[in-house]
């Protein structure tokens, strides 16, 4: 891959949530402590998730609902701040400069009845435009239209592809090529047989990277497994978004950063 890639052509570990899904060291996933805590350990990228408010403030958050299961979309800031939401600015701004994040943006079903200028990704697409000069930034998706507003509302900010567990890498590598984004964020199982994808014979995992590269797709994995991991950077994958980032990275500190 290129120098300008996303990933500047090494293999990179990202935690899932910040230091890893759930609760890793005693931190929880998408909080403040957990994100912080992931870049300490020297990780040049962070992975977390985004959502809005009511009042249209973007907030840390993997669910749609926070506190005891009530939705992000029906709380203001105020309302959704005292049931412990942290907005994404405070994170930002916590966050030390040069560390990477990956913002995985994530739609609400109610961003249908809006204009797409006013979509929780024309809202992150704002932000990410703002943050790109203190820092390099991936913004994810699972729905393509809030990528393609993305494009529309903030030009030139890196945006990935990503597909749900076990989804064929035979449709997302196009998708993603066709949809002009940067790099294709495919779930582990989908780089070989998994119980959802029922086709007889699979490419081989290199052979699926090796032609997202020149697709000029940058390849990333979520939530392999540390063998898994190995394997993936071994066929080429450009980074692996892991559930607990203390004990990964010291399994995979020879062969990813």
């Amino acid at each position: 891959m290129p120098d300008s890639a996303v990933f500047a052509g090494r293999p990179t570990v990202l935690g899932h949530r910040g230091l890893g899904r759930d609760t890793v060291d005693g931190h929880a996933e998408n909080s403040p402590g957990s994100i912080l805590a992931a870049a300490r350990t020297g990780l040049r990228w962070v992975e977390f998730d985004v959502r809005r408010t009511s009042d249209d403030v973007l907030v840390v958050g993997h669910y749609p609902t926070v506190g005891d299961a009530q939705f992000l979309t029906d709380l203001t800031l105020a309302q959704a701040e005292e049931l412990g939401a942290a907005t994404l600015a405070a994170v930002l701004d916590a966050l030390p400069e040069g560390v990477g994040v990956n913002l995985d943006l994530k739609s609400s079903m109610e961003d249908a009845l809006r204009p797409r200028a006013a979509t929780t990704g024309a809202l992150l697409a704002r932000v990410a435009a703002a943050e790109r000069d203190r820092r390099p930034v991936l913004v994810s998706s699972f729905d393509p239209a809030a990528l393609l507003v993305l494009e529309e509302v903030a030009p030139g900010t890196a945006r990935s592809l990503l597909t749900w567990v076990g989804f064929p890498l035979r449709k997302a590598i196009p998708a993603a090529r066709h949809l002009g984004v940067q790099v294709v964020a495919a779930h582990a199982a989908s780089f070989g047989p998994n119980p959802v994808d029922h086709a007889p014979t699979f490419r081989s995992a290199r052979y699926a990277v090796d032609l997202a590269h020149a697709a000029g797709l940058e390849v990333m994995a979520w939530c392999p497994a540390v063998p898994e991991a190995r394997e993936l950077i071994a066929a080429g994958v450009d980074a692996v978004v892991v559930d607990d980032v203390p004990r990964s990275l010291v399994a995979l500190q020879d062969v990813a950063d």
